[in-house]
């Protein structure tokens, strides 16, 4: 969706020194010498890798230290320049925020330890296989949730929602899971063509005439098929964008429990440069995926191709945001004959030998496409087995064994290649598990970038977008405009050095929206400034306050309202009910 703005473009000449009484509570603190900044400054970058390491009997090893780890990128040995242990489950009641103050940061999206997500995938699940994920779902909460685990419940349809933030509450989870209803597919009543039958005497003119007609329809069909597998790629790829906005400024590894019969694609990039043995021990087994000779017409392939930076710039955010994720094969366990959401009209095969093979291939190729997609993000597939809740429970349980490393790339050039990553531990009888690379994008070099656009996508979001963190004091609408005070911790922003400072391009936003969802107003303001080093250091700690005056038309029931990094493209959204602003 494209935003159309009111940029009130030019130099902002105040910066916050002396703060509303309302938002210093809530003014940003410096960055903490031992926790990393999101941030991209001054042209350097921390890889944080987070790593599961386990003895054989699958339970955490803990104690480990930094020089117990060595990590490589494209074979080169990386120092390691960030280090932190598994973080244990407490929480941490936030400032309460005052009256009409909202904020995104993190300790209001999540206080305490590590996060999971579970995300029931309607989009790609047939509806019957929904129901079992849901049921299965409730017993994991009811069975196999431990205190203090935080989880949201997140559902994907036509876009990612949020059913639950996350909570520790039991009682919650369950509720939502219970309202929880399947949701049909897109087609999936699409009638089966048949040919109509002849008699004998019908007359070779007749079948020929009705069997043109049949495949004149299937030609059809196989046009809203692709249209259809297209709809499911672009729906899973927004997904992974709005995750990792919502996830990123939340610390830590974020793991994903991602309850799907099917990803429309595959992250395997086709322009790594490794070696054959890095590919090998990458990849064991890559021969088995066979998406070249799927009779179903190598869907993953062919998706993978179409959308290539689509998908390379999804997998860098998930992977810049510490996603990992954990899929779960909604159908449980499968024998391969029974129907999959490749089936359609178009692909009816009327030779059972032929139809059982193609399904059979379907399964094989979905859940390796799985495997492969927890390879390339750190988690672990669960696939081919009955009680699918314990996929739940093993996502949960690596939050206590999950070490993070984090190492500035001996490699300066970001070229958007994909660079592989291998970790070794000088511990014997343990496991490791980690992300197996990523793509070296640099977001302030991406072409042709539409920032209306990505505002727009971002205000969509069902949930707090947390790339850029800030605070907001909304004052009650007077005279047909609503007052609005924006916080924003510099330390989630990214500059460039100047000859005398340090320099910011960001642009702050506010829409207002009626009870349809219809934006009614909105404006924007934009900073692109230089700002002496001492100025700066006071940013840092202080925070930049800007002010917007925002119409309310008649009937504007929400306030939006948005951080962008001009440069990166990193975004931060708040909503806000306006008959409740103070």
């Amino acid at each position: 969706m494209s935003v159309p703005v009111r940029n009130n473009a030019g130099k902002v000449g105040m910066i916050v020194l002396l703060m509303l009484s309302g938002l210093r509570a809530q003014a940003p603190q410096a960055a903490s010498a031992d926790l990393p900044s999101s941030t991209i400054r001054v042209n350097t970058r921390l890889v944080l890798v987070d790593v599961v390491v386990t003895d054989k009997q699958g339970k955490p090893v803990k104690g480990l230290r930094p020089e117990d780890f060595t990590i490589e990128e494209k074979g080169k040995t990386q120092k390691v320049a960030f280090f932190t242990p598994p973080v244990e489950e407490k929480a941490t009641p936030a400032a309460e925020l005052g009256p009409g103050i909202y904020s995104n940061k993190p300790e209001y999206r999540s206080p305490g330890g590590p996060v999971t997500v579970l995300l029931l995938d309607a989009a790609n699940t047939p509806f019957r296989d929904q129901a079992y994920a849901r049921r299965q779902m409730l017993q994991f909460v009811k069975e196999q949730l431990k205190p203090g685990q935080r989880v949201a419940v997140f559902t994907l349809t036509n876009s990612l929602e949020v059913l639950s933030d996350f909570t520790s509450d039991p009682e919650v989870l369950l509720k939502v899971l219970q309202q929880y209803q399947p949701r049909e597919q897109e087609m999936a009543s699409t009638v089966t063509v048949r040919p109509p039958s002849t008699s004998s005497d019908g007359g070779a003119r007749v079948a020929q005439a009705a069997l043109a007609m049949t495949q004149r329809i299937r030609d059809f069909q196989e046009i809203q098929v692709a249209y259809v597998e297209d709809r499911r790629v672009q729906t899973t790829l927004s997904a992974m964008r709005s995750l990792s906005r919502i996830l990123s400024g939340i610390p830590g590894r974020k793991n994903v429990v991602w309850v799907t019969a099917a990803f429309p694609f595959s992250l395997i990039p086709e322009d790594r440069v490794m070696s054959e043995a890095e590919m090998a021990e990458s990849l064991p087994t890559i021969s088995q995926l066979g998406v070249g000779t799927r009779a179903s017409g190598s869907v993953a392939s062919t998706q993978r191709q179409s959308h290539a930076q689509e998908i390379r710039e999804a997998a860098s955010e998930l992977a810049n945001a510490q996603v990992a994720i954990y899929p779960v094969d909604a159908r449980g366990l499968v024998s391969g004959m029974e129907a999959t959401i490749e089936d359609a009209p178009a692909r009816r095969i009327d030779d059972p030998v032929d139809a059982a093979t193609l399904r059979i291939s379907d399964v094989t190729a979905s859940q390796e496409t799985m495997r492969e997609m927890a390879r390339e993000t750190g988690g672990v597939a669960y696939v081919n087995q009955n009680d699918i809740k314990n996929g739940a429970a093993l996502a949960t349980n690596d939050s206590a064994a999950s070490y993070t490393l984090g190492y500035y790339p001996s490699d300066k050039k970001w070229d958007g290649k994909y660079r592989s990553i291998k970790v070794k531990l000088n511990h014997d009888g343990t496991d490791i598990r980690y992300r197996r690379g990523y793509f070296a994008i640099d977001p302030s070099q991406v072409k042709d970038r539409k920032p209306e656009q990505e505002v727009g996508e971002a205000l969509q979001d069902s949930a707090p977008d947390t790339e850029i963190t800030f605070s907001a004091q909304v004052k009650t609408p007077e005279k047909g405009k609503a007052g609005i005070d924006f916080l924003i911790d510099a330390n989630t922003l990214s500059t460039e050095d100047a000859s005398n400072g340090k320099h910011v391009n960001m642009s702050i936003y506010a829409a207002s929206y009626g009870k349809d969802g219809k934006m009614l107003s909105n404006r924007s303001q934009k900073v692109d400034q230089t700002f002496p080093a001492e100025t700066f250091q006071q940013i840092l700690k202080q925070g930049v306050l800007m002010h917007l005056d925002l119409d309310t038309p008649a009937g504007a029931e929400e306030l939006r309202m948005a951080v962008l990094d001009n440069r990166t493209g990193r975004v931060g959204t708040l909503r806000a009910e306006l008959t409740n602003a103070h």
